[in-house]
């Protein structure tokens, strides 16, 4: 492990929330407020709560359905991606996104993607795009979304609360698409990988800066058997993203996150544990120094912006953390094979 140095009791602990049990890792959770939230798993389920996660209640069953990805938009519009058959187990559903309009009650399938049959996603990113709205300086919401890990990819966004969709084109390098960040509506980025066969893969981050048309490589990793993972943003200029390795090689134990401090323009790697058992999932940084990592076996804390890090208890295989803004700080939910919640007083939120 990185040295020593972060200390557990000085961030918040996590609790467990009870939930239906799953064998495997859930991969997404999403909360519109510190009390409306869903999540959903590879077994076709979306969960819903609308107590912060005291109670859920099952909104969503569908066997050949493997929910991937959610994200609110409003409190009442939600959407849901799911990773298309092909590459779990299973997996039958051919639809690859979802839909709801009353807060996550009922979903429907979305038809209306532009362009090429979009077989599976992996992430949604939400973003405001300025317009003018009778004279006045306004913003509406941008769903953007992407995938699929195995391939093949697919960038969508909609601007009509995910009613409708075009769709765009993700570079022949990025073969994999996993995450997406937009810091506004021009600047985005796309964790991806540089293979679809893992062991020709380097894990490749792509950056744009006329909102998706072109990208650009700004870090790809030197080793093979590596893909990215999940991005965390807490400023304009401080963004993490996770890198993931697959070397069956016991002395390729390293593990490193990508880190940048000028907007994502470069990259560097900051050691995470020395550990061949470790592999990388989720992140959510709640300002430039505090912030998780989720990992299998155990999950990574640090308080000084990686420089060390400390095992976090917060649940195996954590795929997704979300950080909530609610009136006294910040609410965080994390998502693997089971579900904690943390309660952190007087804290900017995390983007």
């Amino acid at each position: 492990m990185a040295a020593a140095g972060a200390s557990q009791d000085a961030l918040p602990q996590w609790r467990k929330l009870a939930s239906e049990p799953y064998k495997g890792k859930q991969d997404d959770i999403s909360f519109v407020t510190p009390e409306l939230g869903i999540y959903g798993n590879g077994a076709g389920k979306i969960f819903r709560t609308t107590d912060g996660g005291a109670s859920w209640e099952q909104v969503f069953a569908k066997p050949g359905t493997f929910v991937r990805c959610l994200a609110f938009v409003t409190d009442k519009v939600a959407v849901m991606g799911n990773i298309g058959p092909g590459y779990f187990p299973g997996v039958t559903d051919a639809t690859p996104l979802y839909r709801t309009e009353d807060g996550g009650t009922t979903w429907n399938p979305v038809a209306s993607i532009e362009g090429a049959p979009v077989v599976g996603l992996c992430a949604f990113d939400v973003v405001q795009v300025p317009f003018i709205n009778a004279g006045n300086l306004d913003h509406r919401p941008r769903i953007v979304g992407v995938g699929r890990v195995g391939g093949p990819t697919a960038f969508i966004w909609s601007d009509d609360l995910g009613k409708t969709w075009k769709q765009g084109r993700i570079p022949d390098l990025g073969a994999m698409a996993f995450d997406v960040k937009f810091l506004d509506d021009r600047r985005g980025f796309l964790a991806s990988a540089t293979h679809a066969d893992v062991a020709q893969s380097h894990a490749l981050i792509l950056a744009t800066e006329d909102g998706g048309t072109t990208w650009r490589e700004v870090y790809r990793s030197t080793r093979p058997f590596e893909t990215t993972w999940k991005f965390s943003f807490p400023t304009q200029e401080v963004g993490y993203c996770t890198v993931q390795s697959y070397n069956p090689d016991p002395s390729a134990s390293q593990r490193f996150v990508a880190k940048t401090t000028d907007g994502g323009r470069t990259w560097v790697e900051i050691p995470l544990v020395d550990d061949h058992k470790v592999r990388e999932f989720g992140i959510a940084f709640v300002d430039a120094d505090r912030g998780w990592v989720g990992a299998m076996p155990r999950g990574f804390g640090t308080t000084d912006g990686g420089r060390t890090w400390t095992p976090a208890d917060f649940g195996n295989a954590v795929n997704k953390i979300r950080l909530v803004p609610a009136k006294d700080g910040v609410v965080g939910y994390a998502i693997g094979v089971e579900i904690h919640k943390l309660v952190l007083p007087s804290s900017a939120p995390a983007k």
